[in-house]
């Protein structure tokens, strides 16, 4: 049975190396692969349409130094909050990149295969992944401008000097959709010559060339590098802008997608419980592109949510919500969403194209400048900037509406997590926003990037000092949030792939109804994302009558006898029959 499966893989992945790349031994390249993942020693058979994942799965995203302490390796700093705080709570960590890096905290790796010493090294990285499971990221776009291969490219040595991508700059690259105004090309001396190497995002994060397959191949060992000690989902970072042909856009090329699908098909052989989620802060059709026919991505970033859900609270009408939730497909068994509101990253603008209005857009990012939010910008084709990402928060993005800042900060901010609590997927939480943390204006001083405001990094002894204050703010929401995952991991209804309806009511009230996969409990969540009193006509609702509804968050039983209840400003209400 091993050799028979081990025969399979080795014709799928000829087939996904012949369609990236065309004149190629397939055959040899395939054995070559296999052979680097080590399975041909031994090969699982993935389970076809398997759900690696229940109600009970909760991510939190953190970066290893989110947390400080004197003298203690901040990745045992993470480690002994995770338990002391989130314990029976989360089940998932995503670790921010932990390796060596040069720029952009972490996305710009010198060294794959090093923890960076100052977070602390592997043994740390294998404690938390014994007991979480393990979310990393593989930087696969691009690498450090101080990584070996092209300190290599420089020196014009071997391997690195066929790792990159050089153009010259009288080409016509103006196609190239781009996210960063920052020139597209780098000028560097490489041996005796000038040369002119692609860099999407930054001139320190230099594109890998995946149109040599030997880079191919130092990616996949960093894959397996990464397995034996204990990741178990990978994020792709950037991996929409992977592939790059003159002419066109480059970006979501048919080889990008080819290359998804062959790094799947390696990993899952070589472990059977782990997945691949695809980071694409693109818009939202082409974002949904990479589950294919459920043969690619297993999860996807739900990258529409966050300015969606953003515009909705600040505007106190679901309308757009509503519109968009309706028109996201089901995802089949084996694939699902990740839901995030807050992350690293800003809150993306490029996800909400087609979405929202450009003058909806602007309401949008006036408001969170008021609030103390930063507009990051990307060029267009026509030397026109647009706003790319918003950077602030959340915390504070959500301190009041468009008519401006108001009391409803705590509830409006919880009121948001409970809706993505409740969604069809898996959610994920920020730390700074289990953390209720504010506006780091100070990092942005420091660090001169405006990502740095929501990179905050906490002293230890001044976090547990303000949870241990039942007044504070960081009290509050992570005790109120702590409650809400402690109900849903409880609910089969909130299965990552358990039914879901959008309900109608009222542009006030954002409503949705999820049923467990065996049809046995049903769970009807209202929001009111106002901040107005709402009624609402038990009607409207459609609950039936003979069953016995409650509210799972507050435990009231629900009086069938009534024809209205009225729902407090950002207050939810998920209603259970069981």
């Amino acid at each position: 049975m091993q050799n028979v499966t081990l025969n399979r893989l080795t014709e799928r992945i000829e087939e996904h190396l012949n369609i990236i790349y065309g004149d190629i031994n397939s055959q040899l390249f395939a054995q070559k692969l296999i052979k680097f993942m080590r399975l041909d020693e031994f090969c699982f058979t993935p389970l076809h349409q398997h759900n690696h994942w229940t109600e009970h799965d909760i991510a939190v995203i953190t970066y290893g130094n989110s947390i400080i302490k004197d003298h203690e390796p901040p990745l045992k700093t993470l480690y002994h909050f995770l338990h002391q705080h989130l314990h029976g709570y989360i089940n998932t960590v995503h670790i921010l990149p932990f390796f060596p890096y040069c720029a952009d905290d972490g996305f710009s790796v010198i060294d794959y295969k090093a923890v960076n010493n100052q977070l602390g090294n592997w043994e740390d990285i294998d404690v938390i992944s014994r007991d979480f499971r393990l979310m990393a990221d593989l930087v696969i776009n691009h690498c450090s401008k101080d990584n070996k291969w092209f300190q290599q490219f420089i020196n014009n040595e071997e391997p690195g000097k066929y790792f990159f991508i050089t153009k010259s700059p009288n080409e016509d690259l103006s196609t190239v959709v781009r996210p960063r105004t920052t020139p597209l090309l780098r000028e560097t001396n490489s041996g005796d010559e000038k040369k002119y190497v692609w860099c999407t995002f930054s001139h320190d994060q230099v594109d890998l060339n995946f149109g040599n397959p030997d880079v191919l191949c130092e990616m996949v060992k960093i894959i397996r590098y990464y397995l034996d000690h204990g990741i178990r989902i990978f994020r792709l970072d950037a991996i929409a802008f992977l592939w790059k042909e003159q002419g066109t856009n480059c970006i979501n090329l048919a080889q990008t997608h080819e290359m998804v699908r062959l790094l799947r098909s390696l990993i899952e052989h070589a472990q059977k419980d782990a997945i691949i989620i695809t980071e694409t802060n693109i818009p939202n059709r082409e974002n949904l592109s990479y589950f294919s026919n459920g043969n690619e991505a297993h999860c996807i970033y739900n990258f529409s949510l966050p300015p969606l859900l953003l515009n909705t609270l600040i505007t106190g009408d679901c309308r757009h919500l509503k519109h968009w939730l309706m028109s996201m497909p089901p995802a089949q068994n084996g694939t699902t969403y990740f839901n995030f509101i807050a992350s690293h990253d800003g809150i993306g603008l490029r996800p909400a194209e087609g979405l929202l209005t450009d003058e909806e857009i602007e309401v949008l990012t006036n408001t969170m400048e008021t609030f103390g939010g930063k507009i990051s910008w990307r060029a267009l084709d026509n030397n026109i900037n647009k706003p790319y990402e918003i950077n602030i928060a959340l915390f504070d993005a959500l301190k009041g509406t468009a008519e401006g800042q108001d009391q409803w900060q705590i509830a409006r901010f919880v009121c948001a997590h409970a809706v993505m609590l409740a969604l069809e997927g898996i959610p994920a939480f920020y730390i700074h926003s289990l953390l209720a943390t504010e506006n780091d204006i100070a990092g942005i001083k420091q660090k001169s990037h405006n990502r740095a405001i929501n990179r905050h990094e906490w002293c230890s002894e001044q976090l547990e000092s303000q949870l241990s204050h039942q007044a504070s703010q960081n009290n509050q929401v992570l005790h109120q949030l702590k409650s809400l995952i402690e109900v849903r991991k409880q609910q089969p209804a909130f299965h990552p792939n358990a039914t879901q309806f959008t309900l109608h009511i009222n542009d006030q009230i954002f409503a949705f109804w999820r049923q467990s996969l065996d049809r046995r409990q049903s769970i009807f969540c209202l929001n009111n994302i106002s901040n107005s009193p709402q009624t609402v006509l038990l009607s409207n609702i459609n609950l039936i009558l003979t069953d016995h509804w409650h509210d799972l968050i507050s435990g009231i039983q629900l009086d069938n006898s009534s024809k209205e209840f009225i729902m407090a400003p950002y207050q939810t209400l998920w209603l259970s029959n069981f």
